[in-house]
């Protein structure tokens, strides 16, 4: 196949908002590919490289910008041949070496070749939700579930390996895909509750009630004498976390995945800051001891616990790490909920969560099965860009533009502007690392590519003609940057307008 023909594909999909005609987009690409493209077309239409990081930043992309050609003649092979000798290029003369393989790719590539790749490899196309748009179409041109696909993707964890035994194997290949110890499972998520009132509500007395924790999402999975650690990105930490390690290999089984959380604690035993915890799984690492906390057993001692009930994996949870889990309520009246609730607040928490308990651990699926009650409003928004400061803010970058990610694969959607909350550190910090992830800029604006993932406390939201999204925040300010998130771990813009008040939509039409 020709490279063109996925260049197309991907300008066709930022055309349109329609999630039907962006899969029958991807979905006619993939009819044509041969058994050796599937996984490489699947993985940048999604807006991944299956080489992982390969080292083309924005200024080494800039410096191989050359005329383009005239007809396509790139193809899908060629271009994926290349991308692998840029990740294995490092060493003495390799930003040479970088710049004459990218230099070669470029002039050969078409004015609509380059802009793809371009955008590929600089991260514009990585906004996540294409991944989602991805999996309808791989299901609708095998002829199989899309549940299927979307459970072989998370306990893979790969789109593209079960995008090529869909296409390979139908649902049969599929159903070969299991839990593997030692291997990362895209964690189950919750969505937002108004409050503990409407959650029990909606969720009947079958609840459990835990405190939500300020920390980072960790995946420890442990087989005999091997353990690994992952975070909610499923990104390897087992040497930034001695400690865990060590926990893991304590407990009374031979094999086992928990599901939990991690942070630094002061003395007194409450919550350190959120940086202190996220500063050990950096490549300077950090000081803070951390300590786990868990709330899911997704294995143990060879059975695999996934598709049974919440009440059956607490139980195996229980029996394994009991000692260690999150302070948590079964099946608590109205009353016991609330208290538990102030308790976990009292103690410098966040809140709590709330949780069905029949159901299954849906790997990646933020459903309403698990639901989160804050005393506040916060959304994960995609930085789009910052504005430089003015008056004891000059040199500094400081008002940022904030975008909800678009749940069918669309790029960010705006919805509103902030330079509340931030902090002398955090003005220094964003002045430094934002043109790190530039993509523009004009006088006032730099502009960034949708890579990093801030934490915004408000007090609600309001409809609105002045963005794309019909709503705008209301008295938005930061409370943290997320390290341990990226673009596609943002809130989207149904989760944005689902604060409205009484649920109004806005009119999006004028």
């Amino acid at each position: 196949m020709l490279f063109s023909r996925v260049a197309s594909a991907s300008t066709d999909v930022g055309a349109t908002r329609s999630r039907t005609q962006k899969t029958a987009v991807l979905a006619a690409v993939l009819a044509d590919c041969s058994p050796d493209e599937v996984p490489v077309v699947v993985a940048w239409l999604a807006g991944d490289l299956p080489q992982g990081r390969i080292g083309t930043g924005w200024r080494t992309l800039m410096r191989a910008e050359t005329e383009p050609a005239a007809t396509p003649s790139l193809t899908v092979s060629a271009v994926d041949t290349t991308l692998s000798e840029l990740a294995a290029t490092s060493g003495p003369g390799s930003a040479a070496r970088r710049t004459d393989l990218l230099g070669g790719l470029f002039g050969r590539a078409t004015t609509t070749e380059q802009r793809t790749l371009f955008a590929l490899l600089g991260g514009e196309l990585r906004q996540g939700a294409l991944a989602a748009v991805m999996t309808d179409a791989v299901a609708a041109v095998a002829d199989v579930p899309v549940a299927a696909v979307r459970r072989a993707a998370m306990l893979s964890g790969s789109l593209p390996t079960a995008a090529a035994a869909a296409l390979g194997g139908g649902t049969d290949a599929l159903a070969g895909f299991g839990l593997e110890v030692g291997r990362g499972v895209s964690p189950m998520l919750a969505s937002p509750a108004d409050d503990l009132e409407t959650a029990l509500a909606e969720l009947g007395a079958d609840t459990s009630v835990e405190y939500k924790l300020d920390g980072a999402r960790i995946q420890v999975h442990r087989d005999g004498s091997d353990v690994r650690v992952f975070t909610r990105t499923l990104r390897d930490i087992t040497a930034s976390v001695p400690e865990i390690v060590e926990l893991a290999l304590g407990l009374p089984c031979t094999s086992v995945v928990l599901d939990g959380e991690t942070l630094a604690l002061t003395d007194a035993g409450r919550p350190r800051p959120f940086q202190d915890t996220m500063s050990r799984f950096g490549a300077a690492g950090g000081e803070a001891a951390l300590r786990p906390f868990f709330f899911d057993c997704l294995h143990l001692d060879g059975r695999d616990l996934l598709d049974d009930p919440l009440s059956v994996r607490l139980a195996a949870l229980d029996t394994v790490a009991g000692a260690h889990r999150i302070p948590a309520l079964a099946r608590p009246t109205a009353i016991a909920a609330a208290a538990h609730l102030a308790a976990a607040l009292a103690a410098g928490h966040e809140g709590v969560m709330v949780k069905a308990l029949a159901s299954p651990y849906a790997a990646g699926r933020r459903g309403r099965a698990w639901q989160k009650v804050k005393p506040s409003h916060t959304l994960d928004l995609i930085v789009l860009g910052a504005e430089w400061g003015y008056g004891r803010r000059t040199g500094f970058l400081s008002n940022l533009h904030l975008g909800a990610r678009d749940p069918d694969g669309g790029p960010p959607v705006m919805v509103g502007k902030t330079f509340k909350g931030l902090t002398d550190a955090l003005l220094a910090w964003q002045t430094h690392e934002f043109p790190l992830h530039e993509r523009d800029r004009d006088e006032h604006t730099v502009y960034l590519r949708p890579e990093l993932v801030v934490e915004i406390e408000l007090d609600g939201v309001q409809v609105s003609r002045r963005y794309p999204g019909g709503v705008a925040l209301r008295f938005a300010r930061v409370l943290r940057y997320r390290p341990d998130k990226d673009a596609p771990d943002a809130d989207t813009i149904e989760a944005v307008r689902a604060l409205l008040p009484n649920r109004l939509t806005p009119d999006r039409s004028r």
